[in-house]
Protein backbone atom coordinates (compact mmCIF):
# COMPACT_ATOMS: atom_id res chain seq x y z
CA UNK A 1 0.00 0.00 0.00
CA UNK A 2 3.03 2.50 0.57
CA UNK A 3 4.05 1.92 -3.02
CA UNK A 4 0.69 3.89 -4.47
CA UNK A 5 0.24 6.11 -2.21
CA UNK A 6 4.04 7.80 -3.18
CA UNK A 7 3.46 11.26 -4.38
CA UNK A 8 5.96 12.19 -7.02
CA UNK A 9 7.88 15.59 -7.35
CA UNK A 10 5.83 18.60 -8.62
CA UNK A 11 5.71 19.32 -11.98
CA UNK A 12 8.82 22.16 -12.01
CA UNK A 13 10.73 19.88 -10.24
CA UNK A 14 10.43 16.67 -13.14
CA UNK A 15 10.67 19.77 -15.94
CA UNK A 16 13.77 20.77 -13.88
CA UNK A 17 15.57 17.19 -14.26
CA UNK A 18 13.97 16.65 -17.72
CA UNK A 19 16.17 19.66 -18.87
CA UNK A 20 18.65 18.68 -16.79
CA UNK A 21 19.17 15.51 -18.46
CA UNK A 22 18.37 17.18 -21.98
CA UNK A 23 21.37 19.19 -21.74
CA UNK A 24 23.50 15.98 -20.38
CA UNK A 25 22.63 14.61 -23.50
CA UNK A 26 23.38 17.22 -25.61
CA UNK A 27 26.92 18.12 -24.09
CA UNK A 28 27.59 14.31 -24.81
CA UNK A 29 26.32 14.44 -28.42
CA UNK A 30 28.48 17.34 -28.88
CA UNK A 31 31.92 15.58 -28.33
CA UNK A 32 31.09 13.11 -30.57
CA UNK A 33 31.05 15.48 -33.68
CA UNK A 34 33.82 15.13 -35.74
CA UNK A 35 34.33 18.25 -38.08
CA UNK A 36 35.89 17.66 -41.55
CA UNK A 37 39.62 19.04 -42.71
CA UNK A 38 39.52 22.48 -44.22
CA UNK A 39 40.42 20.92 -47.15
CA UNK A 40 37.98 18.89 -47.84
CA UNK A 41 35.13 21.96 -47.28
CA UNK A 42 37.17 23.89 -49.77
CA UNK A 43 37.36 20.72 -52.18
CA UNK A 44 33.69 19.60 -51.39
CA UNK A 45 32.40 23.64 -51.99
CA UNK A 46 34.17 23.48 -55.53
CA UNK A 47 32.33 20.91 -56.63
CA UNK A 48 28.85 21.60 -55.50
CA UNK A 49 29.75 25.33 -57.72
CA UNK A 50 30.73 23.54 -60.54
CA UNK A 51 27.17 21.62 -60.32
CA UNK A 52 25.34 24.12 -59.76
CA UNK A 53 27.21 25.84 -62.80
CA UNK A 54 26.70 23.04 -64.79
CA UNK A 55 22.95 22.56 -63.82
CA UNK A 56 21.91 26.17 -64.55
CA UNK A 57 23.31 26.11 -67.97
CA UNK A 58 21.26 22.93 -68.62
CA UNK A 59 18.25 24.58 -67.14
CA UNK A 60 19.27 27.83 -69.50
CA UNK A 61 19.86 25.70 -72.46
CA UNK A 62 16.11 24.12 -72.15
CA UNK A 63 14.11 26.67 -71.46
CA UNK A 64 16.12 28.92 -74.66
CA UNK A 65 15.39 26.35 -76.89
CA UNK A 66 11.39 25.63 -75.52
CA UNK A 67 10.99 28.75 -75.76
CA UNK A 68 12.06 28.97 -79.15
CA UNK A 69 10.19 25.90 -80.01
CA UNK A 70 6.85 27.34 -78.25
CA UNK A 71 6.89 30.90 -80.05
CA UNK A 72 7.54 29.06 -83.08
CA UNK A 73 4.64 27.01 -82.85
CA UNK A 74 2.35 29.91 -82.04
CA UNK A 75 3.52 32.09 -85.33
CA UNK A 76 2.30 28.60 -87.44
CA UNK A 77 -0.89 28.80 -85.46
Amino acid sequence: MADKTEKKPNVFVRTARNAAKFLRDVKGEIKKIVWPAPKSVFKNTGVVLVTVAVIGLFIFCLDTVLGSLFRLIMNVA
